[in-house]
Protein backbone atom coordinates (compact mmCIF):
# COMPACT_ATOMS: atom_id res chain seq x y z
CA UNK A 1 0.00 0.00 0.00
CA UNK A 2 2.75 2.78 0.81
CA UNK A 3 4.54 1.93 -3.00
CA UNK A 4 1.39 2.54 -4.48
CA UNK A 5 0.64 5.78 -2.67
CA UNK A 6 4.21 7.09 -3.16
CA UNK A 7 3.66 5.69 -7.17
CA UNK A 8 0.40 8.09 -6.91
CA UNK A 9 1.93 10.89 -4.92
CA UNK A 10 3.09 12.26 -8.23
CA UNK A 11 0.96 14.20 -10.74
CA UNK A 12 3.14 12.80 -13.63
CA UNK A 13 2.13 9.23 -12.84
CA UNK A 14 -1.05 9.83 -11.82
CA UNK A 15 -1.75 11.20 -14.99
CA UNK A 16 -0.51 7.84 -17.06
CA UNK A 17 -2.81 6.41 -14.76
CA UNK A 18 -5.76 8.01 -15.78
CA UNK A 19 -4.70 7.92 -19.35
CA UNK A 20 -4.37 4.06 -18.94
CA UNK A 21 -8.19 3.95 -17.26
CA UNK A 22 -9.11 4.45 -20.51
CA UNK A 23 -7.38 1.81 -22.63
CA UNK A 24 -4.23 0.01 -22.30
CA UNK A 25 -1.42 2.23 -24.68
CA UNK A 26 1.95 2.20 -25.61
CA UNK A 27 4.89 4.00 -23.77
CA UNK A 28 5.19 6.16 -27.08
CA UNK A 29 1.46 7.55 -26.96
CA UNK A 30 1.54 7.93 -23.62
CA UNK A 31 4.74 10.72 -23.62
CA UNK A 32 2.52 12.27 -26.54
CA UNK A 33 -0.48 12.27 -24.46
CA UNK A 34 0.85 13.43 -21.54
CA UNK A 35 3.49 15.77 -23.32
CA UNK A 36 6.71 14.53 -21.35
CA UNK A 37 9.57 13.12 -23.20
CA UNK A 38 9.71 9.19 -23.64
CA UNK A 39 12.40 8.20 -21.49
CA UNK A 40 11.23 9.96 -18.52
CA UNK A 41 7.67 8.35 -19.06
CA UNK A 42 9.14 4.77 -19.14
CA UNK A 43 10.72 5.53 -16.02
CA UNK A 44 7.31 6.69 -14.54
CA UNK A 45 6.06 3.54 -15.95
CA UNK A 46 8.25 1.46 -14.40
CA UNK A 47 7.71 3.01 -11.19
CA UNK A 48 3.62 2.65 -11.17
CA UNK A 49 4.43 -1.23 -12.53
CA UNK A 50 6.31 -1.58 -9.13
CA UNK A 51 3.88 -0.60 -7.64
CA UNK A 52 1.68 -3.37 -9.04
CA UNK A 53 -0.60 -0.60 -10.51
CA UNK A 54 0.14 -1.35 -14.45
CA UNK A 55 1.54 -4.59 -16.30
CA UNK A 56 2.90 -4.51 -19.09
CA UNK A 57 3.93 -6.75 -22.42
CA UNK A 58 6.05 -6.20 -25.64
CA UNK A 59 4.35 -6.56 -28.70
CA UNK A 60 6.34 -6.78 -31.71
CA UNK A 61 8.06 -3.19 -31.74
CA UNK A 62 5.96 -1.83 -29.03
CA UNK A 63 5.76 -2.13 -25.06
CA UNK A 64 1.65 -2.14 -23.96
CA UNK A 65 0.80 -0.62 -20.87
CA UNK A 66 -2.57 -1.76 -18.94
CA UNK A 67 -3.69 -0.61 -16.12
CA UNK A 68 -4.57 -3.37 -13.30
CA UNK A 69 -7.80 -2.30 -11.25
CA UNK A 70 -7.17 -4.47 -8.05
CA UNK A 71 -4.86 -2.23 -5.71
CA UNK A 72 -6.96 0.95 -6.69
CA UNK A 73 -10.05 -0.83 -5.67
CA UNK A 74 -8.06 -2.18 -2.61
CA UNK A 75 -6.81 1.26 -1.52
CA UNK A 76 -10.41 2.81 -2.25
CA UNK A 77 -11.74 0.43 -0.01
CA UNK A 78 -9.28 1.67 2.66
CA UNK A 79 -9.96 5.07 1.94
CA UNK A 80 -13.50 4.42 2.11
CA UNK A 81 -13.08 2.18 5.65
CA UNK A 82 -10.86 5.27 7.20
CA UNK A 83 -13.50 7.87 5.97
CA UNK A 84 -16.39 5.91 7.33
CA UNK A 85 -14.33 5.37 10.72
CA UNK A 86 -13.93 8.99 10.94
CA UNK A 87 -17.88 9.60 10.23
CA UNK A 88 -18.91 6.97 12.73
CA UNK A 89 -21.88 8.86 15.19
CA UNK A 90 -20.44 9.50 18.69
CA UNK A 91 -16.86 8.66 17.35
CA UNK A 92 -13.72 10.39 18.81
CA UNK A 93 -13.87 13.25 15.73
CA UNK A 94 -17.87 13.94 16.27
CA UNK A 95 -16.75 13.77 20.28
CA UNK A 96 -13.68 16.21 19.01
CA UNK A 97 -15.88 18.53 17.23
CA UNK A 98 -18.72 18.91 20.08
CA UNK A 99 -16.02 20.38 21.95
CA UNK A 100 -15.00 22.76 19.28
CA UNK A 101 -18.35 24.18 19.48
CA UNK A 102 -18.41 24.42 23.30
CA UNK A 103 -14.80 26.20 23.15
CA UNK A 104 -15.70 28.59 20.27
CA UNK A 105 -18.92 29.42 22.46
CA UNK A 106 -17.09 30.00 25.98
CA UNK A 107 -13.79 31.86 24.88
CA UNK A 108 -17.08 34.11 23.47
CA UNK A 109 -18.19 34.35 26.85
CA UNK A 110 -15.14 34.28 28.72
CA UNK A 111 -14.61 38.51 28.69
CA UNK A 112 -13.80 39.03 32.88
CA UNK A 113 -13.42 37.19 35.91
CA UNK A 114 -15.92 34.92 37.26
CA UNK A 115 -17.74 34.58 33.88
CA UNK A 116 -18.98 31.05 34.86
CA UNK A 117 -19.39 31.26 38.37
CA UNK A 118 -22.37 29.05 39.66
CA UNK A 119 -22.29 27.44 36.17
CA UNK A 120 -23.38 23.73 37.08
CA UNK A 121 -23.04 20.39 35.54
CA UNK A 122 -25.60 17.26 36.63
CA UNK A 123 -24.06 13.79 35.55
CA UNK A 124 -26.35 10.19 36.51
CA UNK A 125 -24.93 6.84 36.25
CA UNK A 126 -26.28 3.70 36.71
CA UNK A 127 -23.62 0.98 37.46
CA UNK A 128 -22.81 -1.98 38.14
CA UNK A 129 -21.39 -3.10 41.44
CA UNK A 130 -23.03 -2.42 45.01
CA UNK A 131 -21.88 1.07 46.70
CA UNK A 132 -18.52 -0.50 48.08
CA UNK A 133 -17.39 -1.54 45.25
CA UNK A 134 -18.02 1.74 43.53
CA UNK A 135 -16.99 3.52 46.72
CA UNK A 136 -13.45 1.31 46.38
CA UNK A 137 -13.38 2.97 42.27
CA UNK A 138 -14.11 6.49 43.22
CA UNK A 139 -11.76 7.23 46.63
CA UNK A 140 -8.50 4.61 45.45
CA UNK A 141 -6.07 5.42 43.36
CA UNK A 142 -5.49 2.30 41.48
CA UNK A 143 -8.69 2.05 40.49
CA UNK A 144 -9.61 5.72 40.35
CA UNK A 145 -6.17 5.58 37.61
CA UNK A 146 -8.49 2.91 35.60
CA UNK A 147 -11.30 6.00 34.87
CA UNK A 148 -10.42 9.38 35.92
CA UNK A 149 -9.65 10.77 32.24
CA UNK A 150 -11.44 10.96 29.14
CA UNK A 151 -10.97 8.45 26.11
CA UNK A 152 -8.02 10.93 25.21
CA UNK A 153 -6.08 11.26 28.10
CA UNK A 154 -4.46 8.96 30.86
CA UNK A 155 -3.43 9.88 34.57
CA UNK A 156 0.37 9.82 35.12
CA UNK A 157 0.27 11.07 38.86
CA UNK A 158 -2.24 10.96 41.67
CA UNK A 159 -2.99 11.95 44.99
CA UNK A 160 -6.55 10.75 46.63
CA UNK A 161 -6.66 11.11 50.47
CA UNK A 162 -10.50 9.90 50.61
CA UNK A 163 -10.74 12.01 53.88
CA UNK A 164 -12.06 15.81 55.04
CA UNK A 165 -9.19 18.06 54.54
CA UNK A 166 -7.15 15.03 52.60
CA UNK A 167 -5.36 16.21 49.19
CA UNK A 168 -5.93 15.79 45.42
CA UNK A 169 -3.69 15.83 42.99
CA UNK A 170 -4.46 14.76 39.08
CA UNK A 171 -2.02 15.27 36.61
CA UNK A 172 -2.28 13.47 33.12
CA UNK A 173 -1.01 13.13 29.73
CA UNK A 174 -1.93 12.31 26.39
CA UNK A 175 -3.17 8.68 26.23
CA UNK A 176 -1.02 7.59 23.57
CA UNK A 177 2.57 9.20 25.54
CA UNK A 178 3.22 5.97 27.16
CA UNK A 179 6.40 6.32 28.08
CA UNK A 180 6.17 9.89 29.52
CA UNK A 181 8.31 11.92 26.78
CA UNK A 182 6.01 14.90 25.81
CA UNK A 183 4.76 17.03 27.97
CA UNK A 184 1.97 17.38 30.68
CA UNK A 185 -1.47 17.97 29.64
CA UNK A 186 -2.72 19.33 32.43
CA UNK A 187 -2.80 19.21 36.25
CA UNK A 188 -5.47 19.68 39.26
CA UNK A 189 -5.02 19.87 42.78
CA UNK A 190 -7.49 20.01 45.42
CA UNK A 191 -8.94 19.10 48.92
CA UNK A 192 -11.69 16.59 50.08
CA UNK A 193 -14.30 17.99 52.06
CA UNK A 194 -16.71 15.40 52.80
CA UNK A 195 -16.39 11.62 52.61
CA UNK A 196 -18.77 9.00 53.71
CA UNK A 197 -18.10 5.45 52.59
CA UNK A 198 -20.58 4.25 50.25
CA UNK A 199 -22.90 7.40 50.37
CA UNK A 200 -21.31 10.82 49.95
CA UNK A 201 -17.95 12.02 48.68
CA UNK A 202 -17.54 15.93 47.99
CA UNK A 203 -14.46 17.96 46.93
CA UNK A 204 -13.02 20.88 45.94
CA UNK A 205 -10.59 20.50 42.50
CA UNK A 206 -9.20 23.22 40.52
CA UNK A 207 -7.37 22.60 37.09
CA UNK A 208 -3.78 24.72 37.01
CA UNK A 209 -2.94 27.00 34.12
CA UNK A 210 0.59 26.73 33.05
CA UNK A 211 1.80 29.45 35.53
CA UNK A 212 0.98 27.54 37.98
CA UNK A 213 -2.43 29.78 39.10
CA UNK A 214 -5.89 27.78 39.05
CA UNK A 215 -8.08 27.93 36.37
CA UNK A 216 -11.28 27.72 38.57
CA UNK A 217 -12.57 25.65 41.34
CA UNK A 218 -14.94 23.16 40.78
CA UNK A 219 -16.70 21.88 43.68
CA UNK A 220 -18.08 18.39 42.82
CA UNK A 221 -20.58 16.21 44.67
CA UNK A 222 -20.88 12.11 44.28
CA UNK A 223 -24.07 10.78 45.88
CA UNK A 224 -23.92 7.26 45.79
CA UNK A 225 -26.58 4.66 46.32
CA UNK A 226 -28.00 1.41 45.85
CA UNK A 227 -30.13 0.50 43.04
CA UNK A 228 -31.51 -3.07 42.71
CA UNK A 229 -28.32 -5.25 42.13
CA UNK A 230 -25.93 -2.01 41.63
CA UNK A 231 -25.99 1.32 42.38
CA UNK A 232 -27.03 4.45 41.40
CA UNK A 233 -24.24 7.76 40.93
CA UNK A 234 -25.18 11.20 41.03
CA UNK A 235 -22.47 14.11 40.28
CA UNK A 236 -23.25 17.74 40.67
CA UNK A 237 -20.63 20.38 39.71
CA UNK A 238 -20.54 23.59 40.32
CA UNK A 239 -18.36 26.54 39.23
CA UNK A 240 -16.47 29.09 41.31
CA UNK A 241 -13.56 31.48 41.12
CA UNK A 242 -13.39 31.09 37.01
CA UNK A 243 -10.65 33.38 35.44
CA UNK A 244 -10.79 34.27 32.13
CA UNK A 245 -8.33 31.98 30.94
CA UNK A 246 -10.69 28.78 31.85
CA UNK A 247 -12.80 28.52 28.91
CA UNK A 248 -11.00 25.66 27.58
CA UNK A 249 -10.99 23.84 30.73
CA UNK A 250 -14.73 24.43 31.37
CA UNK A 251 -15.80 23.96 27.55
CA UNK A 252 -14.82 20.01 28.07
CA UNK A 253 -16.01 19.16 31.42
CA UNK A 254 -19.33 18.07 29.97
CA UNK A 255 -18.03 16.16 27.66
CA UNK A 256 -14.62 14.81 29.22
CA UNK A 257 -16.08 14.12 32.51
CA UNK A 258 -18.92 12.53 31.15
CA UNK A 259 -16.55 10.12 28.94
CA UNK A 260 -14.55 9.18 32.63
CA UNK A 261 -18.01 8.26 34.10
CA UNK A 262 -18.46 5.88 30.85
CA UNK A 263 -15.05 4.57 30.90
CA UNK A 264 -15.82 3.69 35.41
CA UNK A 265 -19.43 2.26 33.88
CA UNK A 266 -17.21 0.12 31.49
CA UNK A 267 -14.88 -0.89 34.25
CA UNK A 268 -17.61 -1.96 36.45
CA UNK A 269 -19.02 -3.97 34.30
CA UNK A 270 -16.37 -6.18 33.20
CA UNK A 271 -15.87 -6.98 36.72
CA UNK A 272 -18.75 -6.13 38.96
CA UNK A 273 -17.36 -7.07 41.97
CA UNK A 274 -13.86 -7.11 42.34
CA UNK A 275 -11.79 -6.66 45.18
CA UNK A 276 -8.37 -6.91 43.67
CA UNK A 277 -6.87 -4.24 42.04
CA UNK A 278 -3.81 -3.66 39.77
CA UNK A 279 -0.56 -2.63 41.30
CA UNK A 280 -0.29 1.28 40.49
CA UNK A 281 1.37 1.65 43.48
CA UNK A 282 3.73 4.78 41.49
CA UNK A 283 1.00 6.86 41.11
CA UNK A 284 0.71 7.93 44.44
Amino acid sequence: MEALLAALADPARWRLVSLLAERPRPVGVLAQLARARQPQTTKHLQTLERAGVVTSERTGQRRIYALTPGPLRDLAATLTALADTAEQASGPHATYGDYQLSLDAERHTATEPGWADERSFTFHRSLAGHPETVWRHLTETDLLVLWWTPEDLRVSELVFEAHPGGRIIQEYRDADDTDGSHPVVGRAEGVVDDARPEERLAYRLSPLLPDGRPAFTAHVELNLGPAGTGSDLDVHWRIADSTVDSADFIAGIEIGFGQSLDKLATVLAANPHATDSPDTRSMT
